[in-house]
């Protein structure tokens, strides 16, 4: 699809750019966002696209969708500094317009770039969909500011599990809808020790979230936290090399989500001692594949070297 002038009908456009190219100088911070009409569509989308990626929101004052995804676009738009421009079209004000770009349902999301037709997506994305969407194509500019999730995340490989805390409930408030949260706030539930409160989070997702790979890792791990060590026993072991000391330091790096540590330590114990706890070493690898799921990256590299050792 090419992207013609609403008043002339002629296809504007250019060869299209490689992925995360623009060519734009400097944008005018008050320039991020511009409402579109008649007066200015060729000025923005056309002649600017050729300069400065735009995001074309086409939306309704009447779609609730388009109500929760404006302001997640326009709070991209300034995090982005200029790196694209988000331009807006209401298409109830601008029906020739959104005729002319076949709009048939909002919201509606292109990305124009050199005048031609580069991207698009229907429908409310959750933010760290539309982010990852992006990303595919344009840059974030350097010193930009660190995403919520992102802080969260940190903070909960930081061990500062409050402040996870605190923006993954911040997340959940912003966007209701994406239930990913919510199973990672489970998460911080877990490794703070409230394995009840975790449960309770998971147990009242919708049935495709609360069944799926992410949830179910969430329980394994509340499973292998209940029966792990603590964190002080561990310590207290560090001296110990034995098939025991071996296994808990496993669990308990499963238990704490670092599953790649815990899988090699479970695989060296099964190639070093498989009559310990009636082969428990196998047993536990199973049980965390099944809580990554079958495709997970781990899951396959580690299963393929148990097989090795079985055969």
């Amino acid at each position: 699809m090419q992207i013609v002038d609403p008043k002339t009908g002629e296809p504007m456009g250019a060869p299209s750019p490689q992925p995360g190219q623009s060519a734009g100088g400097a944008v005018d911070a008050s320039q991020f966002i511009v409402d579109l009409d008649m007066s200015n569509f060729q000025q923005v989308v056309l002649e600017g696209s050729m300069h400065i990626p735009v995001v074309l929101e086409s939306w309704a004052p009447s779609s609730e969708s388009c109500r929760t995804l404006m302001p997640v676009l326009e709070k991209l738009a300034h995090e982005y500094q200029g790196t694209f421009i988000l331009a807006k079209l209401n298409i109830e004000e601008q029906q020739q317009i959104a005729a002319q770009l076949g709009i048939r349902s909002v919201p509606d999301v292109k990305l124009i770039m050199q005048g031609q037709l580069y991207d698009q997506f229907q429908g409310a994305l959750p933010e760290r969909q539309i982010r990852e969407w992006l990303g595919k194509h344009i840059t974030a500019p350097e010193g930009g500011s660190e995403s919520i999730e992102e802080q969260a995340r940190a903070a909960l490989d930081a061990g500062d599990t409050a402040t996870a805390r605190a923006l993954f409930e911040k997340l959940i408030s912003e966007n209701p809808d994406d239930h990913s949260y919510r199973i990672d706030m489970a998460g911080v539930m877990t490794r703070e020790g409230h394995f009840d409160d975790a449960l309770s989070v998971l147990d009242a997702l919708p049935p495709e979230h609360r069944d799926g790979v992410k949830a179910r890792g969430v329980r394994a791990r509340i499973d292998f936290a209940r029966e792990a060590l603590s964190t002080e026993d561990i310590a207290a072991m560090s001296g110990r090399d034995d098939s025991e000391a071996q296994f808990q330091r496993a669990l308990r790096a499963v238990a704490d989500g670092d599953y790649e540590h815990g899988l090699e330590g479970l695989l060296e114990l099964m190639k070093r001692d498989r009559a310990y706890g009636e082969d428990a070493a196998r047993k536990t690898l199973l049980r965390v594949f099944d809580a990554l799921g079958g495709d997970h990256p781990l899951t396959v590299a580690y299963r393929r070297r148990m097989f090795t050792l079985l055969y």
